[in-house]
């Protein structure tokens, strides 16, 4: 019995662009072949780029995506790795999300995926069929299991029934699992487990890059029989790597675990809740000799999520074609984040700035803001908007009256920043990237039409003190985010003298309550149970409830937290739910 090599294929498809998806995949396999790999692994849904959502509804996108494996098909007779991609396939009864194994001319394999995800952000069963048949493969009389993503989520699930009753040794797991701070380590953890349940071996091939709110971090990893990592690929970049797996040493962690034998026996008995599919490929290639698998570092988790920022922020502003971005910079700590995670992910001739001040602008933002363009590199424009904040007051004087100075006024000068903002990105194609965090958009901190204005909110998911750690993180690979601009305290600087902690808690009290809340869930009573004032608790709370409206119509960002707004926490805007001991009766 040989050993297997396999090339994990860590690719950056883009949804839709089935040609391109196509092209990108035959390269990867090609590279496969000349290293004499038996099988070329690929992310879940590779073809067509996930998820593809309404789109699955529309003939012409299925039809696409099947000629385009028609056409791997075709090139499989002159390429000799077998292929393992992920595909939309589709039957009398409806579509599915896929994989296929082809070489050698031929379909080899086909496997539909058994547990569709319908929580948080996925929604898989609002377009796919359930599998129903396990799909295993003898490749160079090594025994392979398929499965997609969600399926070695589960103990119990198809991985287990290959491994115990067909004695497969080698799990394939295409993947496109979507990056929040926790998710690298709960994956590993996860796929080691399973390695070492089964005495088997696990190639994880995950996805990468940005797709709207989502970003895919990659990570693609091989465990061993004993849980062991010994092959993992690069975070948040394509990566292609090849690893040979020994079946020997499986067979000898097999030979050790008596509770495995003794449940096969029981199963052999047992009902099985899926069919099983068997098929087999030999490859005519000799490996010259071993390939040295390299096992990437998993970087901590502020440089983790820094790199999440920078690929999101990149991907969409590629993949919906835009050119250059404008940022308002305000010389605070979110707008200086945010030009930097620009100029990371695109460089600074493709970056604007804009510097729109008021007579409550400090000297010091002027400063800091210009100094931050200087050390980025990107050009920074100054455009007062006093006189036509002065104009704004006289035109709505007969309305307003002798009212004193207010929100209003506060809001009205965010606003005509947010309109410029807007008519230079009309005027010059920008997208626009909007400046709010997580702690200002859980709180309504943010003004409507005004600075939530825009197409893309780079930190929307990203709370105060994390902006806060990411801005000090960067300024380690080079100081470029001004050290005046980390120590002062926070201000939107719309009224003489203002501080953030005039409108809200502390953000180091501030952010632990949002993640409790919003993130975990948790009652007023839990969070007071935590050590929190029941005042600044039910303050929150209201705050975070009275806000929703204003969430709906912010512009999409990047998810990099375990719940963020959006897909993943949708609360409706009408609602009279008491939340409360204080609402109680």
């Amino acid at each position: 019995m040989t050993g297997l090599r396999v090339s994990l294929c860590q690719m950056n498809p883009t949804v839709g662009d089935i040609g391109y998806n196509m092209e990108k995949i035959l390269s990867f396999w090609k590279h496969a072949s000349q290293d004499h790999a038996h099988i070329a692994v690929f992310p879940e849904l590779a073809l067509v780029g996930y998820p593809p959502e309404d789109l699955l509804y529309k003939r012409e996108f299925l039809e696409a995506n099947q000629k385009a494996i028609d056409r791997l098909v075709k090139h499989s007779r002159h390429i000799s790795s077998a292929l393992l991609v992920g595909f939309v396939d589709q039957d009398e009864s409806g579509i599915y999300n896929a994989a296929v194994m082809i070489g050698g001319g031929r379909i080899i394999s086909r496997y539909h995926k058994i547990f569709l995800p319908n929580y948080g952000v996925f929604d898989e069963k609002r377009y796919f069929n359930e599998g129903r048949h396990l799909s295993l493969c003898t490749i160079q009389g090594i025994k392979t299991a398929i499965t997609i993503c969600e399926d070695i989520w589960y103990p119990d699930g198809p991985m287990h029934y290959g491994c115990l009753l067909e004695d497969v040794q080698v799990v394939f797991n295409l993947s496109a699992s979507p990056f929040h701070k926790e998710k690298p380590l709960i994956r590993e953890r996860m796929l080691a487990t399973r390695a070492s349940d089964e005495n088997a071996a696990v190639v994880m091939v995950n996805l990468v890059g940005g797709q709207d709110e989502l970003v895919f971090d990659g990570n693609s990893s091989v465990f061993g029989p004993t849980g062991e990592c010994f092959c993992r690929l690069k975070a948040f970049e394509e990566d292609y790597q090849c690893v040979d797996i020994v079946p020997g040493n499986i067979f000898s962690q097999r030979l050790k675990d008596a509770r495995r034998r003794q449940e096969k026996l029981y199963f052999q008995k047992a009902d099985l809740p899926w069919e099983i599919q068997t098929s087999s490929w030999e490859v005519d290639t000799s490996p010259a000799g071993p390939v040295l698998s390299v096992i990437e570092p998993l970087p901590e988790k502020i440089p983790l999520l820094y790199k999440a920022l920078v690929t999101g922020t990149r991907d969409y502003v590629e993949k919906n074609g835009f050119k250059e971005v404008i940022v308002g910079i305000s010389g605070g700590i979110d707008s200086a984040l945010v030009a930097t995670i620009a100029v990371d992910a695109l460089g600074p001739k493709r970056v604007h700035g804009i510097f729109l001040p008021t007579r409550f602008s400090a000297d010091i933002s002027r400063e800091d803001s210009f100094l931050l363009a200087q050390n980025l590199g990107f050009p920074l424009e100054e455009l007062s908007i006093e006189a036509l904040f002065v104009h704004y007051l006289e035109e709505l004087r007969p309305f307003f009256k002798d009212m004193p100075f207010g929100l209003a006024e506060e809001n009205l000068q965010s606003r005509i920043r947010g309109n410029i903002v807007m008519a230079l990105s009309n005027k010059f194609g920008y997208l626009v990237l909007t400046t709010g965090n997580k702690s200002e958009m859980s709180t309504g901190y943010a003004t409507l039409y005004g600075d939530m204005a825009g197409g893309f909110a780079v930190i929307k998911d990203v709370l105060k003190t994390e902006v806060y750690e990411l801005a000090r993180y960067r300024n380690t690979l080079s100081p470029v985010i001004p050290e005046r601009i980390l120590t002062r305290p926070p201000s939107a600087e719309l009224r003489p003298h203002q501080k953030d902690t005039d409108s809200l808690p502390p953000y180091e009290v501030l952010d632990p309550l949002i993640q409790a809340y919003v993130e975990e869930d948790l009652s007023f009573d839990e969070m007071c149970e935590k050590g929190f004032a029941p005042e600044v608790v039910y303050r929150v709370i209201q705050l975070v409830n009275a806000s929703e409206y204003k969430r709906r119509q912010a512009p999409p960002g990047i998810k990099v937290s375990v719940r963020a707004f959006g897909k993943d926490r949708r609360m409706p805007i009408t609602n009279r739910f008491s939340w409360s001991s204080r609402g109680k009766s």
